[in-house]
């Protein structure tokens, strides 16, 4: 009886899923430069982007819950800002670079949702998530000073969706 027991156990224990998250990056596109990363803890609750009109991306800032990370890149020029809905997430990165600028870049949300800054000039990239369900949790890349020369996009699951803490 004892040994049915175990084993009944141990089946249910295999039917639970575990706890995990599911993780990917999108590749660094653009040139070189002083490297950043946006690592924090929580989702990502808000986006701020600096732009030079009608020329380059000159700085990034991301909210975790609501703490705003600090400014990767520089403050320069109008800013465009983004708060994320309870539950929704950015799903897509998408823009233009070259090999010495972030051109442009457009943030798409799980709720169809835009933040466009930049212009649409040079080579197009793309990020989005490798796994169903994934959303980004942070950015990676470099910055000259002047402006953001490259980034990468970190992608995650395993997040409460009803909760902006994790």
């Amino acid at each position: 009886m004892l040994s049915l027991l175990f084993f009944v156990g141990l089946f249910a224990s295999c039917l639970v899923k575990p706890n995990t998250a599911d993780y990917s990056y999108s590749g660094s596109v653009g040139g070189g430069g002083i490297a950043f990363a946006s690592s924090a803890k929580g989702r990502i609750t808000g986006i701020r982007v600096w732009e030079i009109q009608s020329q380059y991306i000159t700085g990034i800032q991301l909210r975790h819950n609501y703490i705003w990370s600090k400014v990767f890149g520089r403050v320069y020029g109008p800013m465009l800002e983004m708060s994320l809905f309870d539950g929704e997430g950015v799903v897509q990165v998408s823009g233009k670079y070259h090999s010495n600028y972030i051109y442009q870049l457009i943030f798409i949300t799980s709720r169809g949702r835009s933040l466009t800054a930049g212009q649409p000039y040079q080579k197009s990239f793309n990020f989005y998530p490798t796994h169903p369900e994934s959303e980004l949790r942070m950015l990676s890349g470099r910055h000259n000073g002047n402006g953001i020369t490259a980034l990468g996009a970190h992608w995650a699951t395993g997040l409460n969706s009803n909760s902006t803490s994790e």
